[in-house]
């Protein structure tokens, strides 16, 4: 894990330098349906491969990474000036929901664990 995101993490660095855009500006371009530059391209690929890192981790390998672009708000343009699309390129929601629920299980696991052991009791 520590390996894909120090690749991640000097190639958004990189890519942020050489446009002359802070991380704000990256991600709204990260986020963009209709951004189709061949670096934020290779950015999401490199989120995925972090996102598969740490599934992996997990032994979860049977999750999908396979982000797409989705509504992540509805956008009512008569009453609504956001400027920000409604848009996010993110896992669906399916996916997202497994995950927090397999989070959930093992946060609860452990912490039966550690009171089973008379671990973080006040």
């Amino acid at each position: 894990m520590e390996a894909v995101g120090k690749t991640y993490y000097d190639f958004r660095a990189e890519l942020m330098v050489r446009n002359d855009e802070g991380l704000t500006k990256t991600y709204n371009r990260f986020h963009d349906p209709d951004e189709s530059d061949p670096r934020i391209e290779r950015l999401r690929q490199l989120h995925a491969d972090m996102d598969r890192a740490v599934l992996q981790a997990y032994g979860w390998h049977d999750i999908p990474v396979d982000c797409g672009f989705l509504l992540d708000y509805e956008d009512d343009q008569e009453s609504n000036s956001r400027r920000r699309k409604p848009y996010r390129y993110r896992w669906p929601d399916d996916v997202r929901d497994e995950v927090l629920a397999r989070l959930l299980e093992l946060n609860a696991e452990r912490a039966n664990e550690e009171q089973a052991a008379g671990i973080g009791r006040s």
